[in-house]
């Protein structure tokens, strides 16, 4: 990792694509973009826990499922935004344009097929995940996924439109439509748990309203014919087979990455599970935590992939490589700022839970041992992992990934976790050796080179 970080000679002026500045406005709205999530979601938990236990508990057994989805969609943007990216460091806008087209055809295609499949065996495939659950949790159940499974295509609609401005540089205007999405949700979950208690539907309306305003909006806006890319009508409608094989070249295994990692988390959780209360509940408020302590190295992944993929779309291999090396340095610097931020913030993030001396002594220890390998590691797994997809090397990461997370991670958490009798502190130990294991890789791969021969377009 050293050779990484070192200080390589200046980049000629004129392939330095994208200067300070242009980063900057890149990485600041993400980051804006990243917290906003993160605080309405907080409030989001905060606002369902008055609807009631059956609400609650139901909501949360839907998430699981429903992140999939979410995955899935956003993993089909990626691609898309990928070949966009490459499309205009090649300087072929006409090209381009029927990616980003595709792109929206592929979303929307995705979305429908999932939608229909939901809406037909969503309520025996709960049945079959949750066959003890309480009656009341299983009506909360089936009537929270019935109604987002609604919002599927608009979610995947504006995955779409939002990776295609970012694939542009400009996070900004995702920004701002993410912080509309966002007051609409929120301001329509206290209108549908406190005015209309309305239950399980008190929540999943206003999310499905929300993703539709998004999506029209993201939409109406990739139209516009005054960007630098743009979407044409008719080649949404059309698949074309070429440019949609090239978008599910990185979507599919980018898709298979991150379901199987979030079926990982679901067989983690069983196993957490068995951990007793105090510790189900520190692994419950440490998530939170280290949810806002990876703020930095999420928003940091699709600034490689806009940067990379416009740089292997020009061919300037070199380009993509000092690049590469530059955000890494970038990443880590941002990200061990931002997680001694965290932790300073700690004392006084903690009382606002009633939780137990030993539960917050657990919390301490676990928020530690992930901040700081969240600085001085994550840059290396996360976003320089992002740079390699960006440079068409998907195929790289989905193997890397299924052997340190699905593999490594899980086998390691039952090792410390459980025979070692190490709770939820081994599973935190298992997270992070999974990100020396991975960081590991990436660097060695970036420095082989091989991911410079990858050709998308």
């Amino acid at each position: 990792m050293e050779r990484i970080l070192n200080p390589r000679p200046v980049l000629p002026p004129a392939r330095q694509i994208f200067p300070d500045g242009a980063l900057k406005a890149m990485i600041l709205p993400l980051l804006i973009e990243q917290l906003l999530q993160l605080v309405v979601g907080i409030a989001d938990t905060l606002m369902v826990s008055y609807a009631g236990e059956a609400t609650v508990s139901g909501v949360s057994l839907d998430t699981m499922i429903y992140t999939i989805f979410i995955y899935l969609f956003t993993a089909v943007a990626t691609g898309a935004s990928v070949i966009v990216a490459q499309y205009i460091g090649r300087n072929d806008r006409d090209s381009a344009n029927l990616a980003a087209s595709q792109g929206f055809h592929i979303a929307g295609v995705t979305a429908l097929a999932c939608m229909a499949l939901t809406l037909l065996f969503g309520d025996a495939a709960l049945a079959s995940l949750y066959p003890r659950v309480d009656g009341a949790v299983m009506s909360a159940c089936q009537v929270y996924l019935r109604i987002v499974a609604l919002s599927f295509p608009a979610n995947a609609i504006y995955n779409a439109g939002a990776a295609l401005y970012r694939s542009m540089g400009r996070t900004r205007t995702t920004m701002l439509v993410s912080t509309g999405m966002n007051l609409i949700n929120v301001i329509g979950n206290a209108i549908g748990v406190f005015a209309l208690k309305a239950g399980a539907a008190g929540v999943a309306w206003p999310t499905t309203i929300s993703w539709y305003f998004a999506a029209i909006v993201m939409t109406a806006l990739c139209f516009n014919r005054e960007n630098d890319v743009f979407i044409r009508f008719r080649e949404m409608l059309r698949p074309q087979r070429e440019m949609a094989g090239r978008i599910l070249y990185i979507a599919v295994p980018n898709a298979a990455e991150q379901v199987l990692f979030q079926l990982a988390k679901v067989v983690l959780g069983s196993l957490i599970a068995t951990f007793g209360t105090s510790q189900i509940a520190a692994n419950g408020i440490g998530q939170t935590l280290w949810s806002l302590a990876a703020c930095m190295c999420t928003s940091m992944s699709p600034v490689f992939i806009t940067v990379v993929g416009q740089c292997m779309g020009a061919g300037d291999t070199e380009a993509a490589a000092w690049y590469m090396r530059k955000l890494t340095r970038l990443s880590l610097l941002l990200s061990t700022l931002w997680n001694a931020l965290v932790l300073l913030l700690v004392p006084a993030i903690l009382p606002l839970y009633a939780v137990t001396a030993e539960t917050r002594h657990m919390i301490w220890v676990i928020v530690i041992i992930h901040n700081i390998f969240a600085a001085l590691v994550q840059p290396f797994a996360m976003p320089l992992s992002s740079g390699l997809r960006a440079a068409g090397d998907v195929h790289f990461s989905l193997w890397s990934s299924l052997l340190c997370t699905v593999v490594f991670r899980t086998a390691l958490s039952f090792v410390l976790g459980l025979w070692l009798n190490m709770g939820i502190v081994g599973i935190a130990w298992a997270m992070v050796l999974d990100w020396c294991l991975k960081a590991l890789l990436d660097v060695l791969r970036f420095f082989s080179g091989k991911w410079k021969d990858k050709r998308v377009i």
